[in-house]
């Protein structure tokens, strides 16, 4: 049947080790079972679980730096926060979303899957500007370049980063954001491409390494 979830491919076993293993099997259960069932995810997605979803996602892992506060911005069904999470234990990860189905899943997936490295958080990305601040914002298929940088920018810290996933579209929405890109003061924009050898096609992101803006100069002073 074509919404049976296969076995994972051989090289998940390289990408996910050691209890990582168990716990992105689990996941996977979880995304073809109650994931579906909730309208989270397509019953057609089913077969591509590992190789679009859980693969896909994970690889993102070789963008990011060791030990990082990291805010998966509209997480949707955990992808791919919820998968970095699994991968990197060393991340601190917050699953932001604004849906309560979907912070319910979520919670249920953290707990279910034994994950003392994530916190689930239910809100929009602009009701945490100013109180909370994250090393790495993440995104996948939440909104155009241009909307995640109004966005992810006011949670980053000076030098902070986001990294989007966009495959084909990377380039072009890249150039489409040029003047938004200059007039948030980055400290510069480009494309990444991770997961060489692990996933077909390799992944591209969008990297953009946030600068300091003036009114984040007077929120950041200390007394």
């Amino acid at each position: 049947m074509s919404d049976e979830l296969p076995p994972p491919p051989e090289i998940a076993r390289e990408v996910f080790v050691g209890e990582a293993w168990e716990q992105a099997n689990a996941f996977a259960d979880l995304l073809a079972g109650p994931g579906v069932v909730r309208g989270l995810l397509g019953p057609r997605e089913v077969p591509r679980i590992w190789d679009r979803h859980l693969l896909n996602c994970a690889v993102v892992e070789e963008a990011i730096p060791e030990g990082v506060r990291l805010v998966d911005i509209g997480s949707g069904a955990g992808l791919p926060g919820l998968v970095l999470a699994i991968v990197r234990p060393d991340l601190s990860v917050t699953l932001l979303e604004p849906l309560l189905r979907r912070t319910v899943f979520l919670q249920e997936c953290v707990d279910a899957l034994k994950l003392d490295n994530v916190e689930v958080l239910r809100g929009r990305a602009e009701e945490l500007a100013g109180k909370r601040e994250f090393d790495v914002a993440c995104a996948r298929a939440v909104a155009p370049l241009d909307r995640l940088l109004k966005w992810s920018l006011p949670l980053l810290g000076e030098g902070g980063e986001l990294i989007a996933m966009k495959g084909e579209r990377a380039a072009g929405e890249l150039a489409e954001a040029e003047a938004q890109l200059k007039s948030a003061g980055v400290r510069s924009a480009e494309l990444v491409t991770v997961g060489r050898g692990k996933v077909e096609p390799p992944a591209t992101l969008v990297r953009v390494v946030a600068g300091r803006p003036p009114e984040r100069g007077r929120r950041r002073r200390r007394r």
